[in-house]
């Protein structure tokens, strides 16, 4: 098997670069593209990086890249791949996924079977099986995925299983959650640092509360959860427990932290009592049933977080004006504490009655989404 391979984090669109400094932070040199960052490391990247990066989908090996114009280039761009150090005699190998964009090859479904016919003639090959008797796929299972654009295909398999926003701790959710991966993401895009309080005025199932107690006592967003990677047989199952245990022993237990997540809806606020519990941190985040229009604070220099619901989401259009005017109305007070608001409405500032210093184009699924940044003025704190 391989010692070293090249990898992608495959991320929401204008989330590249977040993902791109949380690699450079581990220690990977980066080159960042549209929908993905690459990086090549062994073994120890494909586990280092499922455990810990907060903002990514998912990790995927490239098993190669090639041009891709007809059915017959798709066929032997596969076959001519080294696919046996990846996948070992027995071994599932479904192609699980083929998309085709801007292609001459469009018809996913012959990309798939071209592609896996491809598979298991190189393996039979290999492994010196006759052709005509089937592969036995009875091992560890391997996804291999196939994505052509522009005529050019790029052949992967995933490391990662379910999507790493899937962290585990999500008992319930509300009727139109953010995915924990881009509240992560969102938190490291702000200006929020663990020693500054935190507040979530529509927290609803707890999201960006749980991930930001997540980043403030420095827990790895994988910890407690299973990949894709730890059943197969050329990964290391020790090297694995180890990297839970040294993630584990670098958790700041000790750290305070002040961060409440407040919601109108008070069966909202009991699934973010258990989704926190479920973290871990229910002694952690203050969560309280609380309108909107009743907060608020003396304390300064805050982050005010707020993925707030929107025409797409849970309110209708009158009903999200008044929202929006509330929030503004409700804020301004709060002059050195800075809002990160995430909304589909471009017509937000108006309703808000703010200019945002800054704003940032987003998707929330396939919904384009923007993040509006009002920055507070800084005050220094007075000694103790």
């Amino acid at each position: 098997m391989k010692n070293q391979f090249n990898l992608i984090a495959t991320v929401a669109a204008g989330l590249e670069a977040v993902v791109g400094r949380e690699l450079k932070e581990l220690g990977y040199q980066t080159q960042v593209e549209n929908g993905r960052v690459r990086f090549s490391g062994g073994t120890q990247a494909i586990i280092e990086t499922n455990l810990w990066l907060r903002a990514a989908d998912r990790i995927k090996i490239v098993v190669g890249e090639f041009p891709a114009r007809t059915f017959e280039e798709l066929f032997q761009g596969v076959f001519a791949l080294d696919w046996e150090n990846y996948l070992p005699l027995g071994a599932k190998f479904p192609i699980s996924k083929a998309k085709c964009v801007k292609s001459k090859l469009h018809n996913e479904p012959s990309v798939q079977a071209i592609s896996k016919k491809a598979v298991v003639k190189k393996l039979q090959n290999h492994y010196h099986r006759p052709e005509g008797v089937p592969l036995q796929e009875i091992g560890a299972e391997f996804k291999i995925e196939v994505s052509i654009l522009k005529d050019r295909a790029i052949v992967m398999i995933d490391t990662t299983g379910s999507s790493l926003f899937k962290r585990g701790y999500r008992t319930e959710k509300g009727g139109a959650p953010i995915k924990e991966n881009m509240a992560a993401a969102i938190l490291l895009l702000s200006n929020w640092y663990p020693d500054k309080p935190l507040i979530d005025p529509t927290c609803g199932s707890g999201t960006f509360c749980i991930e930001a107690a997540m980043i403030g006592k420095n827990i790895a967003p994988g910890l407690y959860r299973e990949f894709a990677f730890e059943t197969w047989p050329w990964i290391d199952s020790q090297a694995v427990n180890k990297a839970r245990q040294e993630a584990k022993a670098t958790i700041k237990a000790d750290v305070e932290l002040d961060i409440a997540g407040y919601d109108i809806d008070g069966r909202m606020i009991e699934i973010a009592k258990k989704n926190a519990e479920k973290a871990g941190l229910e002694n952690v985040i203050q969560f309280k049933q609380m309108r909107l229009q009743d907060l608020k604070t003396d304390k300064i220099n805050g982050v005010i977080i707020s993925n707030p619901p929107y025409g797409e989401r849970l309110l209708d259009d009158k009903a999200v004006d008044i929202l929006y005017n509330e929030m503004g109305k409700t804020f301004l007070p709060l002059k050195t504490w800075s809002k990160f608001i995430l909304t589909s409405d471009e017509n937000f500032e108006t309703k808000y009655q703010q200019i945002a210093d800054k704003k940032r184009k987003l998707y929330n699924g396939t919904l384009k989404v923007d993040l509006y940044q009002f920055f507070g003025e800084r005050v220094k704190r007075q000694m103790q």
